[in-house]
């Protein structure tokens, strides 16, 4: 599986309950705090939802 790095580049003040959830079920709760996970179907999927508040990079 590739890895990638996800940070936090926006706040998630101001945006919905399930934003804000999917963003702590990524491990994030700081503006620009990086974390790494392996490139599963879970987790693409919720990258997806949060594309506007993070950035991506491979590993």
């Amino acid at each position: 599986m590739a890895r990638i790095r996800i940070t936090q580049v926006k706040s998630v003040i101001d945006r919905s309950k399930r934003q804000k959830d999917t963003m702590v079920a990524l491990g994030l709760r700081k503006m620009n705090q990086s974390v790494e996970h392996e490139m599963t179907d879970q987790i693409k999927g919720m990258v997806r939802k949060v594309n506007h508040l993070i950035t991506v990079e491979n590993i």
